[in-house]
C-alpha cells in the first residue's frame, strides 16, 4: 500500500459549517432555523454507578494486538487515525446527517475521529436528545465500519460541566464554582455524570477537566478553570479524572478524560484570549504544572496542547513543552491531540510557521503530538502525505501515534462494541443527577458580605426581586451550556424544554408564593428599564434582591476590556440604595470577578454563585432563604481595582494585596470560631511530617458546613521572595449547633521544597508560619522551623 495521494475530494460545503453533497438529488427544504428537539423520556429517578476510587487506571504499554494493527495499516489510513474533523462536515442542507459526505471522510480520508455536536454546526436541532446524538453517532460508526480501514471512530465532546451539549443531561456548575465548594467529591460527581451521558450520546472522549491556573481575571475562561491555586486545582483535576475516567478499560458508562490546556494558558498578558503569556520556566514549574501533574498521577487518557505561545514560543511545535515536559519529566503516556486548528494557526495566525506545510512538519518532528483537531477541512491529511512521500516525515514517526490513538480506541472498548448504550438514555437528567448538581451549588455559592444580617431572609419579608439573571435559565449556564457561546437570544429559556429552574422559580417552591419582579437592566447593562416604578417599589419592600453579572460567552466571544461590571447594573444598585432605605441584596451570576464599584458600598449583602448551572435556582433561593447556610470559599482573589486583575494568593509577600476579597474568603450564617492550634513537632524536616491540629466550634444559630484551609507562608527564602501565602490543604466538616471538631493536617517539608530558576527543587530552611483561614480568622496561627540541606535537589528540570 503505497504513498499515492488521495484523490481530488467531492464538492461538500454549502456555508460554514453546512455539508452538500452536491451530487446528491437530496433538496434543500430546511430555512436553517433550528428545532427543538421533540424527543421525550421519563428519566429514571436514581440508578446504580461506581464509586470514586483510589485505584487508578491509565494508559501504559501498548497492546501486541495494537501493535499488528498498526503495521497493517497504509500510511494514508495511519494519518486518517491521527485526523479529527468536526461533525458539521457531516451534514447536509437540511441540517441532517449526509451519509455520502461519511463515506467520503472514511474512503478518501481515512478519517479516525469527530468531534463536536450537530447543534454548534446547523445541525436541525438546537439541543439534541441522546437518542436522536445517538442515532447519528451510530450511523456513522457503522458506516465506518464498513468502509475504508474498517475501523471505528473515536467521538470527542466538550463535556466540559456535564454533557453539555446532550439535550437533558445535568448541567453542573462551572469549573470555578465547583472549586468553591472546596469539596473534590463534586468535582468527580460533575465528571461521572457527564461521562454516562455522554457515553449515552455514542461519545466516548470529553475535553476535560480544564486545568489551566486563572491568573488574569479578565480572560474570558476563567470560570471554567478550578480557580487561580495550584493546591485546590490539583485536588479538583485529580478528582474529575476519576470522575470521567474512572475504570474506564472496562466500565463503559466512562469516557477518556482529557487535561487541558497544557500548558501556561491563563495568564493572558492583557486578559484577552490567545494572547501571549509571559511565565518564568521555574514558575511555571511551581505553580501551572502541578494540576497536570495530579491529572496524569489519576491516569488522563489523553491530553491537549494550549493555544498560543508562552514567552513568544508556539506551544504546539515547542519540543520542551510537548516532550521534554510532558512527556519525560511528567510521565505523560496517553494521546496527544491538538486545539482547535492549532497546527494551521502557526502559519494563519500566530506566525511561528512560514506556511502550513511547515507547521505541519515541525509539530510531528519537534512534538510528541499524536491528533490534529484540524476541524474544518482535510489540510492535514493532505500535507502529512506529501511530507511522507518527500522523505521528511517517517512512517516510524506515524506508528507512533497511531499506537496511542488505536491503543485508547481498544482501551474505551470500541473494537467490541463502538454503539451507544441505549439503556443509558434513560438515566440521562436523572432527579439523582439534577440532585448532584443541586448539592453543588449549595456548597459553591459564596457570602461576601452580611452586613446587620440583612440574610437569611424570611418567607414573611416583603421582597422585591430585580435583575435581569434571576428569571433565567440560560445566563445561569453561561458558555459551554446547550451551545459553544451558550443559547442565543432567539433560543432563550425555551430551548431547555424544562430541564432547568431560575432563581425565580426557586423562590416560589421556597416560600411557597410568587415573588414580585421586575427586570430592572438588561444583561448587557445598556439601559435600565422603568426604574422609577423599580425605586418606588423598592421602597415599599422590606428587602430587594438584585441579580446582576455576565451575558453567556466563551473564548474570544468573552474578551472585556475591564472587569467593572456594566454602569447600568452599578446605577440600577445605587438608585435602590440612595433613594429607597431599603436593604439591598447583589446575587451576582458571573463567569469571573467582575467589578463592582459602588456595589460594594451600597449592598447590605454580596452573593457570588458563579454560574451555578441549570439547575441553580433552587439552592440559591434555599440559600437566600436560610434553608443553607453558604459555605462556599473564593478559589479566585476579587480585585478591588482594575489593576488588581493578576492579583494571586501566591504573589510575593512584600507586594500589597488588598483585594475587593481574598482567596479562601466567604462567609456563613453562623458564628465559627477557631482555637487551640496546635503542631506534634517544632522542627520540620524531610521525611518527619508535622500534624498541625485546629478546633473548630459552631455557636450558632445555623448548622453549618465549614472550610477548614491550611496555609503556609515562609518567613524569608534566600534569594528568592517567598509567597504571601500557599495552600497546603483544606477539608469540609459538617458541625450542628453547639458542636466542635477538631481537624488535622499533616504537612511535610518535601511540599515546602520550591523550583528555583536553574530548574532545581529544593528546600530553604526558614522560619514558617502556620495559618488557618488567614482571611477570615485572623491570628490562627504557628511557627514551625523548616530545616534542609539547601544544596539537595528533590527534583531537577531540563529545559
Amino acid at each position: 500500500m503505497g504513498l499515492a495521494e488521495a484523490a481530488d475530494p467531492p464538492v461538500f460545503g454549502s456555508g460554514a459549517g453546512v455539508v452538500v453533497n452536491t451530487s446528491n438529488a437530496t433538496s434543500c427544504t430546511w430555512d436553517g432555523v433550528q428545532e427543538l428537539d421533540d424527543e421525550v423520556w421519563k428519566p429514571a429517578a436514581s440508578y446504580a454507578f461506581r464509586g470514586r476510587s483510589n485505584e487508578t487506571q491509565g494508559p501504559g504499554n501498548i497492546d501486541r494486538d495494537i501493535m499488528h494493527m498498526v503495521r497493517r495499516l497504509s500510511v494514508t489510513e495511519k494519518i486518517g487515525q491521527m485526523t479529527q474533523v468536526q461533525v458539521g462536515l457531516l451534514l447536509d442542507c437540511n441540517g441532517e446527517l449526509n451519509e455520502t459526505a461519511v463515506k467520503h471522510w472514511i474512503n478518501t480520508w481515512k478519517i479516525g475521529s469527530f468531534l463536536e455536536s450537530p447543534g454548534n454546526h446547523n445541525g436541525r436541532y438546537s439541543w439534541y436528545s441522546p437518542q436522536k446524538f445517538s442515532e447519528l453517532t451510530d450511523a456513522v460508526q457503522r458506516i465506518a465500519l464498513e468502509n475504508g480501514p474498517k475501523i471505528p471512530v473515536l467521538w470527542g465532546l466538550d463535556s466540559v460541566r456535564g454533557a453539555n451539549y446532550v439535550k437533558g443531561a445535568t448541567i453542573f456548575p462551572a469549573g470555578i464554582a465547583t472549586a468553591a465548594t472546596f469539596d473534590a467529591d463534586h468535582a468527580f460527581a460533575a465528571g461521572r455524570v457527564a461521562s454516562k451521558d455522554s457515553r449515552a450520546a455514542g461519545t466516548h472522549w470529553a475535553f476535560a477537566p480544564v486545568l489551566d491556573i486563572a491568573v488574569n481575571k479578565l480572560w474570558s475562561r476563567t470560570y471554567e478553570n478550578f480557580g487561580e491555586d495550584p493546591f485546590l486545582s490539583a485536588q479538583m483535576g485529580r478528582a474529575s479524572v476519576q470522575g470521567y475516567q474512572g475504570d474506564y478499560k472496562s466500565d463503559r458508562t466512562r469516557v477518556a478524560a482529557c487535561l487541558k490546556h497544557f500548558i501556561g494558558y491563563g495568564y493572558p498578558f492583557d486578559g484577552s484570549d490567545r494572547a501571549n503569556r509571559h511565565i518564568a520556566a521555574h514558575e511555571l514549574l511551581e505553580y501551572y504544572v502541578p494540576p497536570f501533574r495530579a491529572a496524569i498521577e489519576a491516569g488522563s487518557a489523553t491530553a491537549m496542547e494550549s493555544y498560543g505561545v508562552v514567552n513568544g514560543e508556539a506551544i504546539m511545535l515547542s519540543h520542551y513543552y510537548l516532550t521534554q515536559l510532558l512527556r519525560k519529566q511528567l510521565g505523560f503516556e496517553g494521546m496527544l491531540v491538538t486545539d482547535w486548528g492549532e497546527i494551521n494557526s502557526q502559519a494563519t495566525l500566530y506566525r511561528t510557521a512560514k506556511n502550513v506545510e511547515e507547521a505541519t512538519k515541525l509539530a510531528l518532528q519537534q512534538t510528541s503530538v499524536d491528533m490534529s483537531m484540524v476541524a474544518d477541512d482535510a489540510s492535514f491529511g493532505q500535507t502529512m502525505l506529501d511530507l511522507v512521500a518527500n522523505g521528511t516525515l517517517s512512517e516510524e514517526r506515524l506508528d507512533e501515534s497511531v499506537a496511542r490513538v488505536l491503543q485508547l480506541k481498544k482501551d474505551l472498548g470500541l473494537f467490541t462494541d463502538p454503539f451507544a448504550d441505549p439503556q443509558l438514555a434513560t438515566t440521562v437528567g436523572s432527579l439523582q443527577d439534577v440532585n448532584a448538581a443541586r448539592d453543588a451549588v449549595r456548597e459553591s455559592v459564596t457570602l461576601l458580605k452580611n452586613e446587620n444580617n440583612v440574610l437569611p431572609l424570611k418567607v414573611n419579608d416583603k421582597v422585591l426581586f430585580v435583575g435581569p439573571t434571576l428569571d433565567s435559565t440560560r445566563l445561569m449556564g453561561g458558555g459551554w451550556n446547550v451551545h459553544w457561546q451558550g443559547p442565543s437570544n432567539e433560543d432563550g429559556d425555551a430551548v431547555y424544554q424544562g430541564f432547568g429552574d431560575t432563581i425565580l422559580r426557586g423562590v416560589r417552591q421556597v416560600t411557597g408564593k410568587a415573588p414580585k419582579y421586575m427586570q430592572g437592566v438588561d444583561i448587557d447593562g445598556e439601559a435600565l428599564i422603568d426604574i422609577d416604578n423599580v425605586v418606588r417599589a423598592a421602597s415599599k419592600a422590606d428587602k430587594v434582591v438584585v441579580g446582576l453579572g455576565e451575558h453567556t460567552y466563551a473564548e474570544n466571544g468573552g474578551n472585556i476590556g475591564q472587569l467593572l461590571l456594566p454602569e447600568k447594573h452599578i446605577e440600577l444598585v445605587s438608585a435602590i440604595a440612595n433613594q429607597t432605605n431599603t436593604p439591598v441584596v447583589v446575587v451576582l451570576v458571573q463567569g469571573r470577578p467582575r467589578g463592582l464599584g459602588t456595589i460594594a458600598q451600597n449592598a447590605a449583602a454580596i452573593l457570588n454563585a458563579y454560574l451555578p448551572g441549570a439547575y441553580g435556582g433552587l439552592p440559591i433561593a434555599e440559600l437566600l432563604y436560610g434553608h443553607v447556610s453558604p459555605s462556599g470559599r473564593l478559589p479566585t482573589t476579587y480585585p478591588a481595582t482594575e489593576a488588581q486583575a493578576s492579583a494571586t494568593i501566591w504573589q510575593s509577600s512584600y507586594g500589597e494585596y488588598a483585594p475587593q476579597w481574598a482567596f479562601g474568603y466567604g462567609l456563613g450564617y453562623s458564628n465559627i470560631t477557631y482555637s487551640n492550634v496546635t503542631l506534634s513537632h517544632s522542627d520540620l524536616q524531610m521525611g518527619a511530617p508535622v500534624t498541625v491540629s485546629v478546633t473548630v466550634t459552631n455557636h450558632g444559630p445555623h448548622v453549618q458546613k465549614e472550610v477548614v484551609q491550611l496555609y503556609t507562608h515562609q518567613q524569608y527564602r534566600m534569594g528568592y521572595a517567598p509567597e504571601l501565602f500557599r495552600l497546603r490543604g483544606f477539608t469540609k466538616v459538617n458541625l450542628n449547633v453547639g458542636a466542635s471538631e477538631t481537624v488535622s493536617f499533616v504537612l511535610t517539608a518535601e511540599e515546602m521544597a520550591f523550583w528555583d530558576r536553574k530548574l532545581r527543587r529544593r528546600i530553604e530552611p526558614a522560619p514558617v508560619t502556620v495559618a488557618i483561614n488567614p482571611f477570615i480568622q485572623k491570628d490562627i496561627s504557628a511557627v514551625v522551623q523548616l530545616r534542609g540541606d539547601p544544596g539537595y535537589v528533590l527534583e531537577e528540570a531540563d529545559y
